[in-house]
């Protein structure tokens, strides 16, 4: 597991989570590799309507060097590179799961519209 220049001090849990997930792609980062498993960076980049490529690339960064993500090279040309979640990924998407679920509820009791990402 990579090591993280994030370590804290932290006041309590909720803050050295936040700490991982902050920013408004990461989430989504992780959204998208729990339910289209592992990813191309084109792919990411299309199922994430409105993120930079600078922001996808910084953010990948950051979720690897914490632990999130596992970032795969293909020695081949073009180079192939495909991203995956680590077990610490896919366990701090669970805990967000019931977070997402509020979020679902909220977009249907404000009446807010959804992205429609069929295109």
């Amino acid at each position: 597991m990579a090591t993280s220049a994030r370590r804290g001090p932290y006041f309590c849990g909720i803050d050295a989570a936040m700490d991982v997930v902050s920013g408004k792609w990461k989430s989504l980062i992780l959204w998208e590799l729990n339910n289209y498993g592992t990813r191309r960076f084109a792919e990411l980049r299309r199922g994430l309507p409105g993120v930079s490529e600078k922001m996808l690339i910084q953010h990948l960064r950051e979720m690897e060097e914490d632990g999130l993500v596992h970032r795969e090279v293909y020695r081949e040309v073009p180079p192939k590179v495909e991203y995956s979640l680590t077990e610490d990924g896919v366990s701090l998407n669970a805990a967000l799961s019931s977070l997402g679920r509020w979020g679902t509820e909220r977009i249907k009791r404000i009446g807010a519209e959804k992205v429609d990402l069929s295109l």
